[in-house]
């Protein structure tokens, strides 16, 4: 039997929780664009495939719970990393599925007309689920408008971690990245990733044509442009040797090799026309010809933009405006090329080697 005392205790409990979902219930029906609301819920019922919610920070918890209640009513979902869908995982979604992007971060400033400066201040950052592993120590560096940034290191320098906090897949320990002077932690991470197209080693492709592939979620993408893009990146012969050409449909039986599909996903950046781009490991997969239709066409996307590229093959990135050399989290050196071969450091010990296990 409960006392009096716990009685009550247990009872304004009880109302404290019904007061505050009263109060957001309200705050919801004050802001909830009905239209928008009821489309989602009218795509939501007609759809034939799964439901795949994504999500970055606290709404990410709210995605996954929803994830919850859609497989218990036998509804297929699923739910998909931001940080884990550049580097391939879009390519799981198949014709039929829908794909939610969920954000409440609450920040109102937005950069619009990107000159594309960018500055790392003494950033330090340990993934949430090993606080006290800190991955990226103390990494400051000054970028300006326009530059080609190139950054190396050995493997678990830090170089992937270094994109993925500059896209705001993951917030800072401390210290800050600017874009523009504006601090990214106070943009939307929607902002943040319109400024960026990307090109990474983990190519994706998901079930549709190739012009859907190409265009993606862009609109008033005309054939002009496709064709243009496709000339540029040396695709043009295989999408007209295609059945249907940009309306040829690729799925998992379609025999696209490593080469094509970076050459597909490049492609897609260009016509995204981002004033920001990245590059990680774009030309790993793909053969000495390829590799140079690539650079050929990388240098055309790069021209006044604002770029960064990580490349494990050094030979790839000489005509960087700045090199970043990582090691153990920290910058140990920066500088141009010749620069760096002329002081005799780590990254000109790293470049050599490269020529001597080459040859």
């Amino acid at each position: 039997m409960m006392t009096d005392t716990e009685r009550k205790k247990y009872y304004e409990s009880a109302l404290h929780t019904f007061s505050c979902e009263a109060r957001a219930i309200a705050e919801l029906d004050r802001n909830l664009d009905r239209e928008a609301f009821l489309k989602t819920v009218e795509l939501l019922s007609e759809t034939q495939g799964r439901i795949i919610l994504s999500a970055c920070g606290g709404t990410a918890t709210c995605a996954r719970r929803a994830v919850q209640g859609f497989n218990n009513v036998d509804r297929a979902a699923q739910f998909l990393s931001p940080c884990d869908a550049p580097h391939g995982d879009y390519g799981m979604i198949r014709r039929g599925d829908i794909l939610m992007l969920l954000s409440k971060s609450g920040k109102t400033q937005e950069l619009t007309q990107v000159k594309g400066a960018v500055r790392f201040d003494h950033v330090r950052f340990s993934y949430p689920d090993s606080p006290d592993k800190i991955i990226i120590k103390d990494f400051s560096a000054e970028v300006k408008p326009g530059q080609k940034v190139a950054i190396v290191g050995p493997t678990g320098a830090g170089k992937t971690t270094m994109v993925n906090l500059l896209m705001r897949f993951f917030e800072l320990n401390s210290g800050s990245i600017r874009i523009d002077g504006i601090p990214t932690g106070e943009l939307t991470r929607e902002n943040v990733h319109s400024l960026f197209s990307m090109v990474l080693q983990d190519t994706w492709l998901f079930e549709g044509t190739v012009r859907e592939n190409l265009v993606y979620n862009m609109q008033g993408i005309t054939d002009e442009q496709l064709e243009r893009v496709c000339k540029a990146c040396g695709l043009d012969k295989f999408v007209h040797a295609l059945p249907q050409g940009f309306d040829t449909v690729l799925s998992e039986s379609s025999s696209i090799s490593a080469g094509q599909k970076q050459l597909l996903t490049i492609a897609r950046a260009m016509l995204q026309n981002a004033p920001m781009l990245i590059l990680d490991e774009a030309t790993s997969s793909v053969d000495t010809r390829t590799e140079l239709l690539i650079q050929r066409a990388m240098d055309q996307l790069t021209a006044g933009r604002t770029s960064f590229v990580i490349a494990h093959r050094l030979s790839t990135i000489k005509n960087a405006d700045l090199i970043l050399v990582m090691k153990d989290g920290d910058v140990i050196e920066s500088g141009t090329h010749e620069t760096l071969m002329q002081q005799g450091g780590f990254y000109a010990d790293l470049y050599n080697s490269q020529f001597e296990r080459a040859s």
